[in-house]
Parts: structure tokens; sequence; C-alpha cells
């Protein structure tokens, strides 16, 4: 009898083994696990007369954090530029809520049912104006007002992207995606309220960068094969597709991790087209989208991609840095 019950309990401390480290390998991060942002940098290059401002009117050659922040409570009042100092996972297929030119954003939450699988549901995240710690958001948007005398090509610098804060990365940085949504152009001159208010994004005029694409960790590399049934590698990686989320869905649909996508759900999830992707460590400046004479909106947004291998409860732990450079140098 003693045999039978040491036998039991060693076979339940291995049963609960199996659930704890099966517990880190599935998409999305579990329940009150967040990234913190260290620090945002934002700025632009004054190569070939382009010029920066946050509320349209104020015009610099490199744009501060606090400028974005204090935009809101000067000339651009009706502004919404949440910057949030931690992320959680969330997932976009690339649409536009054509009320108020945002990115239709999606909060992910997984949950373990009665039979060990996780199920997925995703509720609207959309922005609120705010910043710090009282910023309830679960990622970064904000406003940029761009200026230049004649049309110019942008290019990302190779100072732009997201680095891991650590002597040891434990890849959240490879989960990161980068909007661009270009709401529209007017000629210098225009109304002040005119220019801030223009909100025209659509699919053609919205760009997603991915960095550091060719990167995983070796946890990565097995969550991308255990779930997603992806071979990849740890260096030198080819750019993975994804499926992004186009609607809020809750646990009533049940759909498991490993099904989240386009194939199963059509109405849910939607490949996503990356337009620009940079391998880590990039050595020449990338081209991204153009902009016409004038002043010009671009809305900005920075965010985890629950869908994307990378981001695994491994990966969910220390802080990264944000630097977004643009510049028309092609360099």
């Amino acid at each position: 009898m003693k045999k039978k019950k040491k036998l039991f309990f060693m076979f339940l401390w291995l049963f609960l083994v199996a659930i704890l480290f099966g517990s880190s390998t599935y998409a999305w991060f579990s329940t009150n696990r967040v990234v913190y942002i260290n620090s945002l940098n934002v700025n632009v290059r004054a190569e070939g007369g382009i010029e920066i401002s946050a509320d349209g009117e104020n015009w610099k050659t490199i744009l501060a954090i606090q400028d974005l922040i204090d935009a809101h409570n000067a000339l651009y009042p009706t502004s919404v530029n949440q910057i949030p100092d931690r992320l959680e996972p969330v997932s976009t297929g690339k649409t536009i809520d054509t009320t108020t030119g945002f990115l239709n954003m999606y909060h992910g939450l997984v949950e373990i049912d009665s039979s060990g699988n996780y199920v997925l549901e995703a509720t609207r995240s959309i922005e609120v104006d705010g910043s710090g710690e009282i910023s309830d958001g679960k990622f970064v948007a904000f406003d940029i007002f761009l200026k230049t005398q004649t049309p110019t090509d942008l290019y990302l610098t190779t100072d732009s992207g997201a680095v891991y804060n650590g002597d040891d990365s434990v890849g959240i940085e490879n989960a990161v995606r980068v909007a661009f949504l270009v709401q529209g152009n007017a000629s210098e001159g225009t109304p002040l309220r005119t220019i801030q208010g223009l909100k025209n994004a659509n699919l053609a005029t919205t760009y997603i960068w991915e960095p550091n694409y060719d990167t995983h960790t070796e946890e990565a590399v097995r969550h991308a094969s255990e779930v997603y049934g992806i071979t990849t590698a740890t260096t030198s990686g080819n750019l993975i597709d994804y499926d992004g989320i186009i609607a809020a869905f809750d646990d009533d649909r049940y759909v498991t991790v490993d099904k989240a996508d386009a194939t199963n759900y059509p109405d849910l999830f939607k490949k996503v087209d990356v337009d620009f992707a940079t391998e880590k460590g990039f050595t020449s400046n990338k081209q991204v989208f153009s902009i016409q004479g004038g002043i010009t909106k671009v809305r900005v947004y920075m965010w985890i991609e629950g869908q994307d291998v990378d981001c695994e409860d491994n990966a969910s732990i220390g802080n990264f840095t944000f630097t977004l450079q643009l510049t028309s140098n092609r360099g």
C-alpha cells in the first residue's frame, strides 16, 4: 500500500510538472504578464528638409515624447496619444476604424479548459490619451506631423528598432510590430484644426514594419514548432507569416491557439501583409513610405503582436527600448 501511495504521488508530481512546463509554450502571455518599456525615442533627422511636429504647428528636427504628452494640453486638445509604460499582447489584422482613423487592435486572453486546451478570446482595445503609470493602454499610439517642401521618400535609419535592455535577451523584442497610418496631407497655411483632423488612412496607406524578423530564442523556435507547426531557427530565419485578429470574440467560439487563423476562422482572423521587415542589427537604411510636399499627418502604433511565434511566456519579463528614426537619406 505504501509503495502504491508513493507511486501515486510521484505520478501526480510528474503530472503537475508537465502542466507547468506546458503552460510556458503557448501563444500569447499568461494572465497578469506585462512587459515594460524602458524608453521610447522618436526623432526625425533634418536631412532633405524634413521637419516634425506633435501638433502640426510647432516644428522641430527632433521630437521628444514629452512633446507628444504636452500636445494634448496645448494646441492639440483632440489628440489621442497613448504612451503607457507597460505593454500587453494585442493583435491586428490591419483593418481601420473609418470613424476614428484608428487601427483596430484586439487584446487577447488565454484560458486553459478542462481538457488542457488553450482557448483564446479577444476584445477590442481602443486607445485613450494618457501616459506612464496612469495609462491603462495595452499598446503605444500617437500622432506626428511631417513637413517637407517636395514629395519625399522616407527611410528608417539603422538606429531604429526594438532592443532588449539586459545582458541575455528573452526575445520579446522579436514580437514587436510598428504601424504607420498616413492619415492625409494638406498644404502649408491650411487651418490647424483641419490638419489635425485628418483621418483618411486606408489599407493602401497603412504600413506595418516588423523589426528583428530573422532572430528567435530557442524557446521561441520550440514554440513555433509545437504550437504552429512552423520550423525556424535562432538566427537567419525567414519572415514568418501570421494571421492578425479582425473581430472580437469570446470563449464560446472555442478558438484554440493552434487553430487561431483565417483558415479555421475567416471571420475572426486575416493574414497580415508585413510591408517592411528588417533584420536584427540591419546595416543600411530601409525605405518605408513616401509623403507629399506640405504637411502630412501620420499615426504611429507600437505593440507586441500576440499572434507572433516570439510572443510566449518565457519572453514576458524585463523591458526594452523603442527607437523610431526617419530620414530622407537613402543611407
